[in-house]
């Protein structure tokens, strides 16, 4: 299980929405590699980016914060934001991205996703963000008709390396993540789920950790690290604990 710290850029800076509503953003660092820095030494072992701009305009827009992030960090990326055509996609991977997402263009032309998975094995996921069941694009300003485990089930033994499930109603409001909704979606698929949206504290890590959590890959924390609800070291030492019994079990 691997929980991954969200850096969400905004006009080249760190912030956090509510609700992905881009005029309720707060700036949280003005400086993306100074907080990338940050999670990398507090231990986390891999980056989760959305260019907000990129998703709205359909093209990166925070490309010079991306490329300053990778060129400093050792540890893997995955980035999501605007990749609507394969040159965007094969473009963040020649530029270091470990994992690209694509979430709009997964809706408009799946044969996009399907190819791209193909050319580039574990290196592409596909972003759900889900508003009641139903599938939101273009930033989340517009809610299609598509429920999440329909557009999960297109991608079925095709090759994309995850899934990232965001319940869209939870997200930057520390509700606590939707776990019945991102079960669902994990149990209708036999690609690797990470949950994302309205991780809260503590208490979040101890439900992913449970027995039925066992099928979801990770989660996806933003605000609550940014406000201090989640202490880093307290939250990667329960996960590594965890991972240490169920090896022991295992062997």
């Amino acid at each position: 299980m691997i929980l991954f710290p969200a850096i969400d850029l905004k006009e080249g800076q760190c912030v956090r929405l509510i609700q992905g509503d881009m005029a309720r953003a707060t700036v949280f660092n003005s400086d993306p590699v100074d907080q990338a820095l940050s999670f990398e030494q507090q231990g986390f072992e891999y980056l989760h980016v959305v260019d907000l701009d990129g998703a709205f305009a359909g093209a990166p827009r925070n490309r010079q914060a991306v490329e300053d992030i990778l060129r400093t960090l050792t540890i893997p990326v995955q980035l999501g934001g605007g990749v609507r055509d394969m040159r965007t996609l094969a473009g963040w991977l020649d530029k270091g991205i470990s994992r690209v997402i694509i979430g709009t263009a997964a809706v408009n032309d799946p044969s996009f996703v399907k190819e791209a998975a193909r050319l580039y094995p574990g290196k592409v996921a596909v972003g759900i963000d889900a508003r009641d069941g139903m599938v939101a694009v273009d930033g989340w300003a517009r809610t299609t008709k598509m429920s999440a485990l329909e557009l999960g089930r297109n991608f079925q033994d095709v090759g994309v390396a995850a899934i990232i499930y965001t319940d869209i109603a939870r997200d930057g409001v520390l509700m606590g993540l939707n776990i019945e909704s991102t079960l669902a979606l994990a149990h209708a698929v036999s690609i690797p789920v990470i949950a994302s949206g309205g991780l809260a504290s503590l208490r979040d890590i101890e439900r992913i950790l449970q027995r039925d959590c066992a099928k979801l890959a990770g989660a996806i924390t933003g605000r609550a690290l940014y406000d201090g609800r989640l202490d880093p070291v307290e939250a990667l030492t329960l996960i590594r604990q965890a991972q240490s019994k169920s090896e022991v079990h295992d062997a």
